[in-house]
């Protein structure tokens, strides 16, 4: 099987999943089954962890299909995430993390100095941190260099829908990156985008608001899940040689004149 290993464990799907945005728990729920994905990231700072008398999301999961991966969304600094990756192990959530250290409020870009600080500090702690960050080559060695699981660039703004916008870095990285996973993590917007996402040799894709905020989510998470199947195939199987000029499916050698 081409399974997606990721530290010590093994998914059988490329495609891990969000938990926000949704209209309701239950459509949450249903996206994920249709999706296949076997990693959910789940924002530790936006989900009900003490009173457990009130619905919650992790309600919603089922965690013996399901393993969670607990994300620091909303943290702006290396303190607030370490905090935040301390507090989901305490609560039993797991001891891996989606490290989040966002630079800029308006573009959600990654703060490179505060999550290279993060990561070391909570891979010396027993993490498996898994950092989201932009496509800058430099930095993603850095992280590679700190202990990171793997390596999550960004294809475009969180939640913009954009799809890969800078192809040339994503295939660098491809290059570079050869010791952990690299996984594309923002910028989704539809099928097409992951499958690209895909080809250009990325181990996996993390999605949530391509799928959430689609007109139809249950068909957009079955498209994802299609998308990211055919991608990688594809990418395994070697696209033919790009040509300028046309060149005849049936060859005209040996045709009788």
């Amino acid at each position: 099987m081409d399974t997606l290993r990721i530290a010590d464990r093994e998914f059988g799907s490329r495609l891990i999943v969000g938990t926000g945005k949704y209209r309701s728990f239950q459509q949450m729920k249903r996206c994920h089954e249709l999706s296949g994905a076997e990693c959910v990231t789940v924002a530790v700072r936006r989900v009900n962890l003490t009173d457990r008398s009130k619905e919650s999301l992790l309600d919603y999961i089922d965690r013996s299909k399901i393993f969670i991966l607990p994300n620091t969304a909303g943290c702006y600094t290396a303190e607030e995430a370490i905090r935040t990756a301390r507090l989901a192990r305490e609560v039993g959530l797991s001891n891996w993390i989606k490290l989040e250290v966002i630079g800029d409020e308006k573009t959600l870009f990654p703060d490179n100095e505060g999550l290279l600080e993060a990561t070391r500090v909570l891979v010396k702690e027993g993490f498996v941190v898994l950092p989201y960050t932009n496509d800058d080559v430099v930095n993603a060695r850095r992280l590679v260099d700190a202990g990171a699981a793997a390596v999550m660039p960004l294809g475009a703004p969180i939640g913009s829908g954009m799809g890969i916008q800078n192809e040339a870095n994503i295939r660098i990285l491809r290059e570079v990156i050869t010791t952990v996973p690299l996984i594309i993590d923002a910028g989704v917007g539809t099928a097409s985008d992951a499958a690209i996402a895909m080809e250009l040799g990325a181990d996996a894709v993390l999605m949530n608001t391509g799928i959430a905020a689609a007109a139809d989510p249950e068909k957009m998470a079955l498209a994802m899940k299609h998308a990211v199947e055919a991608g990688r195939l594809a990418c395994l199987a070697g696209r033919m040689e790009k040509r300028l000029y046309a060149s005849a499916s049936s060859p005209l050698a040996g045709v009788v004149k």
